[in-house]
């Protein structure tokens, strides 16, 4: 795929069946894996407007046309996202779980993020974040044991999983139309790396914790899931590290989209 490709990017509208038939470790049963997960959900609705903001408070700067559509995808579908996270939301505090003191954490870092970083240091931030969205979106699609996930959180993941591959490099595009410095990309890569691994982190330890999981536990479950998966998820945030660091990379070069959209019947009734 050609680094310039400026393909369409569609806004769905999804509307999830979230409700009590989903259980509390939804993904395989099993706690550590179903936390992962549940652990990037909380940071999405408010990251995801963080990225918005990112982007379009650079929208008056962009004179490719075709770069401004795709801005345009890219905000309808990020829109959408941290709209059916947050109904999702709503799911998990009817199991039980206690998500609310850690979202306005989250909110007011958010918020001060936007507040004392510098406009191109964010956009940055939200270029490097979206190639790791992209990274663990492409994974979750090609891992066979998603089909341990019930059927509407799969169906959740597959959706945002295709859209996240879709707009990966809508921001990146933006950053090097506006300030091209490969010092600002790594700067903002790194604390991207910090801060999105950091809080999903935290919100996993945090539901862990209300499940009544020691850090033993945990971590007996998390290398058998590691050795279940043969260290696939590992290898796949090392390499897309990685990567981002050559003075010529280009999210497009990474050539998953037709891949990507393959997957699109799994949410077709959806659409």
């Amino acid at each position: 795929m050609a680094e310039a490709s400026r393909h369409e990017i569609p806004i769905r509208k999804v509307n999830l069946p979230f409700d009590e038939t989903i259980p509390r470790h939804w993904f395989g049963d099993n706690a550590v894996q179903t936390h992962i997960f549940n652990g990037l959900n909380l940071v999405f609705p408010d990251g995801e407007r963080f990225f918005v903001r990112s982007v379009l408070d650079h929208a008056d700067r962009i004179s490719d046309p075709e770069l401004r559509a795709q801005v345009k995808g890219f905000v309808g579908q990020e829109g959408w996202h941290a709209h059916e996270h947050e109904r999702y939301f709503a799911t998990m505090r009817g199991q039980g779980y206690r998500i609310d003191r850690f979202l306005r954490r989250f909110r007011k870092f958010s918020q001060w993020t936007t507040k004392y970083l510098p406009a191109s240091f964010r956009l940055s931030v939200t270029a490097g974040a979206e190639h790791y969205t992209a990274t663990l979106g492409a994974f979750a699609l090609d891992n066979p044991r998603m089909q341990e996930a019930h059927p509407v959180m799969r169906q959740l993941i597959t959706w945002h999983a295709v859209e996240e591959i879709e707009h990966k490099a809508v921001a990146f595009d933006v950053l090097r139309a506006v300030n091209p410095s490969y010092a600002l990309r790594i700067a903002g890569f790194l604390f991207a790396t910090v801060a999105l691994l950091g809080w999903a982190l935290s919100g996993t330890r945090m539901l862990l914790r209300q499940d009544g999981v020691s850090k033993a536990q945990a971590k007996a479950m998390l290398r058998d899931l590691e050795r279940r998966d043969g260290g696939r998820m590992r290898r796949a945030i090392r390499d897309g590290f990685r990567v981002y660091f050559r003075r010529d990379f280009h999210p497009n070069q990474i050539d998953d989209l037709d891949f990507a959209q393959a997957r699109l019947e799994e949410i077709a009734a959806l659409t």
